[in-house]
């Protein structure tokens, strides 16, 4: 398991030197250059670009200094992930039943619940390798693995008998005309479905770097509106004209600081 691990460290530090090298490079391209399959290049991608050592997108990966040099600091998209995972386990109450789907700062939240007994239902495959407190129960939707998440007719399926007092989702970008973006075509309908069964409130993490202003020219891939009010927790640097728009689309906004705490409650 270990030379396992070495393996992939290696392969992806080779990746992430390949991005930079080339500043724009396609997931086609990095996959011939290394000998392995273009899904294996995409659990590389979806990894690092988690850790904010990169930027991915449909098809290809960008470095970071390509995408997000200037006002918008990238380095410390991590840092502010993990205030926001602290910040929202603290909307968590002992009992819940939670949904929580693809996203890595969603899934983080369970590092930081605490003693409260919680139930998570997830198509996170990352939630395998977690070390979480012992009172959160995991129960695992089962379906079709692309990259770390579970998706398909079976996961569907899965969540259609189950409900959840309260749903945190992640997403790939924000726009400021309200739409949420997911790279991952059939993550969507299971978005969907975690939404049509949450009883309470629903929550989409994404830090200031994954809030954009949409070009007019511009079709993002896999953008949908929520059907229900939902909120936007984000943290202290994002640019304040887009949240602005944003708030104007009837999205309620939380802002926190580095350490976890909540600065602004934007409610409608």
């Amino acid at each position: 398991m270990k030379n396992n691990r070495r393996v992939v460290e290696s392969r992806q530090q080779e990746v992430l030197r390949i991005v930079n090298e080339r500043g724009v490079v396609s997931v086609e391209e990095i996959a011939e250059k290394l000998s392995v399959s273009q899904m294996t290049i995409r659990r590389d991608l979806a990894y690092l670009s988690d850790k904010g050592l990169l930027v991915r997108k449909h098809g290809s990966a960008e470095s970071v200094s390509s995408e997000y040099s200037g006002s918008r600091d990238f380095s410390a998209a991590l840092v502010y992930r993990d205030a926001i995972s602290i910040f929202a386990a603290t909307l968590v109450e002992d009992g819940d039943k939670i949904f929580i789907n693809g996203s890595r700062t969603a899934l983080n939240l369970l590092n930081y619940t605490g003693e409260k007994k919680v139930r998570i239902v997830t198509n996170n495959g990352w939630a395998v390798d977690g070390n979480y407190p012992e009172t959160v129960h995991i129960r695992m939707t089962g379906g079709d693995l692309y990259e770390h998440i579970l998706v398909g007719q079976y996961a569907v399926e899965t969540l259609i008998g189950l409900s959840a007092d309260k749903l945190f989702v992640g997403c790939a970008a924000v726009y400021a005309d309200g739409q949420f973006r997911y790279d991952i075509p059939s993550e969507i309908g299971i978005n969907e479905m975690m939404v049509s069964r949450t009883e309470g409130d629903i929550y989409v993490l994404a830090d200031h770097t994954k809030l954009h202003v949409k070009e007019e020219q511009e079709m993002p891939y896999g953008c949908f509106r929520y059907p229900v009010p939902v909120t936007l927790i984000t943290d202290e640097k994002a640019d304040p004209e887009i949240l602005k728009k944003i708030r104007s689309n009837a999205i309620r906004i939380l802002q926190v600081s580095l350490d976890g705490k909540l600065i602004e409650d934007t409610s409608l």
